[in-house]
């Protein structure tokens, strides 16, 4: 049966926070509190598995084998999102190289019997639960996250990633299925970041953005003192790929309910080491960026931030909703929550949140096809 489409899309941003997740090299505040994770045992990995599992993943193939043993593990996860029922979707994954060469992994969920109102770009979760709601999801792993081409964790150029974003995007957008719809784009954490950037590359080519958390300033007292930072950018000239950063595991911030905390350990392909200095340099310098561009953000908006959130400050949320230029804008707080909002929290804030992002979407979707 050939689809027919409903007006909107929505862009995913893959936020790669999964993969650095406790690695923000820059955080001295409440760092005593980001004490290393406990050891949690995977319940379902025998021998042969744990040695899939504890195999060095800087390459992709080592990455794509654990997950490949580990996904029907994964799918039983006891979280919220994961219960959504796949019936009635179209789900594809798929290879393909970019222009510069990199192979990069993507999936789509669309609706199998109506049009999809926005794609969404992500991995598990809430991607099925919007396109179980009539939108269309598309979804992209950066290159060196999860499973597309790339040494682990590193990021030579933000601009660069953004590129690749803006790349595969561009593709999806020509589909003469999905050309005249309205798109969005999404983005949580890191992803917050790489979506304000595609927008100021490209800033008549979104009629909005959902952001979770975004991580677009670094609050004062989160970055290191000038001289080590200088030191840092010195060394990073030199050994980008170096995995010198100290490690930091802040699930335990990120994550407000103990159960879901623990879930973490089946993010069996997440980096998991020191984070690579040439990543933690990009990101600062991105981040400082942003904060100084504020101003530029113009298309519509929503802003959702926990007010518990001490990975990324939400004053970083309040910033942006009260600098950007855009007429249309929103933000919404959520008392006592956490930085995972969507993964992290109890289960009535995650529905709560999605609800929330959900009815904006709706609205939105239906303000860019009456235009």
């Amino acid at each position: 049966m050939a689809l027919k489409l409903k007006p909107g899309r929505l862009y995913w941003r893959h936020h790669a926070f999964d993969e650095l997740k406790g690695r923000a090299w820059f955080g001295r505040r409440k760092r005593e509190a980001f004490a290393m994770a406990p050891v949690v045992k995977l319940a379902g990995v025998d021998k042969e598995l744990k040695k899939i599992l504890e195999a060095n993943m800087d390459q992709v193939p080592a990455r794509r084998r654990a997950r490949e043993a580990f996904k029907d593990i994964q799918l039983q996860i006891d979280h919220i999102l994961f219960k959504t029922p796949s019936d009635g979707l179209q789900m594809k994954e798929s290879y393909e190289v970019n222009s510069r060469g990199l192979e990069i992994f993507s999936k789509s969920w669309l609706p199998a019997t109506s049009h999809p109102k926005a794609m969404v770009y992500y991995c598990h979760g809430i991607a099925r639960k919007l396109a179980s709601s009539g939108y269309g999801v598309f979804a992209m792993d950066y290159p060196g996250f999860g499973l597309s081409e790339g040494l682990h964790c590193y990021i030579p150029s933000f601009d660069g990633l953004v590129d690749d974003v803006i790349e595969q995007y561009s593709k999806i957008k020509e589909n003469p299925e999905f050309s005249t719809l309205p798109s969005f784009l999404f983005g949580q954490s890191m992803g917050g970041a790489v979506a304000l950037k595609v927008h100021r590359k490209q800033p008549n080519a979104w009629d909005g953005a959902v952001l979770v958390a975004p991580m677009c300033k670094i609050a004062d007292d989160m970055v290191p003192p000038w001289l080590l930072r200088q030191i840092l950018i010195g060394v990073a000239n030199f050994l980008p790929k170096l995995k010198l950063v100290p490690q930091k595991d802040l699930a335990e911030a990120a994550f407000r309910e103990l159960k879901k905390r623990e879930l973490t350990a089946y993010n069996v392909i997440a980096y998991k080491d020191k984070p690579r200095l040439q990543t933690a340099v990009e990101m600062l310098r991105t981040t400082q960026e942003i904060e100084r561009r504020l101003e530029d953000v113009s298309l519509p908006l929503l802003i959702l931030h926990g007010e518990a959130d001490i990975v990324t400050d939400p004053s970083v949320s309040k910033a942006l909703y009260e600098k950007a230029s855009s007429s249309d804008k929103k933000l919404n707080l959520y008392k006592d929550a956490y930085h995972s909002l969507l993964e992290g929290e109890p289960d009535e804030i995650i529905i709560q949140v999605f609800n929330d992002i959900l009815s904006w979407l709706d609205e939105h979707s239906i303000k860019s096809t009456s235009q």
